[in-house]
């Protein structure tokens, strides 16, 4: 038994996420798991590194799956290319060792936020980036990502219901990159909780207009209520970008 480890690049806004639903075809796991039976006639489950929201898009999300076949990694990425949908690419096909499993592997991830910050809307944009129209603060905003950065309990950043999991994260790193109209939020951690991104961009975003003060960063990480931090933004300027092991 192969085990086969996929890494993935989609456009997300016309599927409703990563995870397989039953009275749906439009998820990024139903078209990849229909096109691995069509090429090996195997019934297969393809583990990702985590779940994307719908909307959500990826350069770099990884997966696994086990199978018997014997066409070589340069076929499976061929076939797989070929039938896939435009907006769903196999970037690398890989053999890996038996042990290998894409989610309990994973040590990190890095994930990218745009935001078209300009009271004009973006033609080619719209489906790739939040549009912010207020001025934003990037100076105030960094600020706040100096606080995110290091060690804690993320609950309060999170839409997750009441679990038994940590909700203590590392994030590792937050950069801010402006290019006109354009900016770019990129986050490097050793994992994210359930909308903890889009929720912390919604934080940032209202500090950055002046809507929410920069202490919010501190009261959201010691209470760990989620209504004291900013709304949850929309999915269409979320990117996962890589997937460290």
């Amino acid at each position: 038994m192969r085990n086969i480890k996929l890494t993935i690049e989609y456009d997300g806004k016309r599927y409703l996420g990563w995870q397989r639903l039953k009275d749906s075809d439009k998820t990024i796991q139903g078209k990849i798991e229909s096109v691995l039976h069509q090429m090996t006639g195997e019934t297969i489950e393809i583990t990702g590194s985590g779940r994307t929201d719908a909307g959500t898009h990826a350069r770099g999300q990884v997966a696994n799956f086990k199978t018997q076949s014997l066409l070589s990694s340069a076929k499976i990425l061929n076939f797989m290319n070929r039938y896939l949908p435009q907006d769903i690419v196999i970037k690398q096909v890989e053999d890996v060792t038996e042990r290998f499993h894409a989610r309990f592997n994973c040590t990190g991830k890095q994930y990218s936020y745009y935001v078209w910050n300009s009271e004009i809307p973006s033609a080619f944009q719209r489906f790739y980036s939040f549009q912010e129209e207020k001025p934003l603060d990037i100076e105030k905003m960094s600020a706040a990502c100096e606080k995110l950065i290091g060690t804690h309990d993320f609950q309060g950043f999170s839409a997750l219901r009441k679990s038994k999991k940590s909700t203590v994260r590392t994030i590792k790193d937050i950069t801010i990159e402006r290019d006109g109209d354009l900016i770019r939020f990129k986050f490097v951690g050793d994992g994210f909780l359930y909308k903890m991104v889009r929720i912390m961009m919604g934080t940032l975003l209202a500090i950055g207009t002046g809507e929410l003060p920069l202490t919010v960063i501190d009261e959201v990480l010691s209470d760990k209520v989620r209504q004291s931090a900013g709304e949850t933004v929309s999915s269409h300027g979320l990117f996962l970008d890589e997937v460290y092991y």
